[in-house]
């Protein structure tokens, strides 16, 4: 089967609400491609590897999370730029970016799909979101379960994503960690807030020098578990739900970053 590119921005449109957010630069289509759509490639980054293996594997239309053109860049052709443009444009690739809609969407965004693969619940309505746009997302174990202290939820989320952390135990050792917090990506500002919150422990994708020193003050818990690694799940959820809807096939294709 296949659908129009006109078709498939709609779909994402509507399930992801671009119009609702303040963003650091366009969401939507960035690239236009083929009008006909049947292979949706996804991604976190527009990057010339997964555009490469994108083309590679066919596709038509590649979505990701982190797309070319952002505020206040550099507005030249030039370069690594080049590159990438030149990649979609020579094949005839639609390519579609959503940022912060794609971080905050319910069920299917990264903030969302993280939590799912901690095993976090988040908290229903107002309860569970927390800081600017409400990106950030509360919630804990289920059943009232915690966590024995800041280690514990340290080497818990290491398992879940098979990676070292980044951890700034806070809190006292044997303090159990309740209330978790958590933002993917560089959503290091949004500590204070999650402390504010009432969260005993953050999750975010980077560390910036003042969070280790806010850590130990207020004594809670800082993770940071790398920015990819953190936004790795958003773009095949969304993207294989709307392929499903439209009946395309999807394919997820992570191009490795220690980030």
């Amino acid at each position: 089967m296949s659908t129009t590119r006109h078709e498939l921005l709609h779909a994402f449109d509507l399930l992801l609400a671009p119009e609702r957010f303040r963003d650091y630069g366009p969401n939507g289509l960035q690239v236009e491609g083929r009008t006909s759509v049947r292979k949706i490639v996804s991604g976190v980054t527009a990057s010339r590897a997964l555009i490469e293996a994108a083309i590679h594997a066919e596709a038509d239309a590649i979505f990701v999370h982190h797309g070319l053109f952002w505020r206040g860049q550099d507005g030249r052709v030039t370069g690594w730029m080049r590159q990438r443009l030149g990649l979609l444009l020579g094949d005839d690739v639609n390519l579609f970016a959503y940022h912060l809609p794609l971080d905050a969407h319910p069920e299917l965004g990264n903030n969302a799909q993280f939590g799912l693969r901690l095993g976090l619940v988040t908290h229903a309505g107002s309860a569970g979101r927390f800081g600017e746009q409400e990106l950030g997302f509360l919630g804990a174990l289920p059943d009232a379960g915690a966590f024995s202290d800041g280690r514990a939820l340290a080497a818990h989320v290491e398992r879940a994503l098979g990676r070292k952390v980044t951890h700034v135990d806070g809190g006292v050792h044997g303090r159990p960690i309740r209330q978790v917090a958590w933002c993917t990506g560089g959503a290091q500002g949004y500590f204070e807030a999650a402390i504010a919150a009432g969260a005993d422990a953050f999750i975010t994708g980077e560390i910036s020098e003042p969070q280790a020193h806010y850590a130990r003050e207020m004594g809670v818990t800082f993770i940071a578990c790398g920015h990819h690694a953190s936004e790795r799940y958003g773009a095949p959820a969304v993207a294989g739900h709307v392929a499903a809807q439209l009946g395309l096939a999807h394919e997820f294709i992570d191009i490795d970053n220690p980030a």
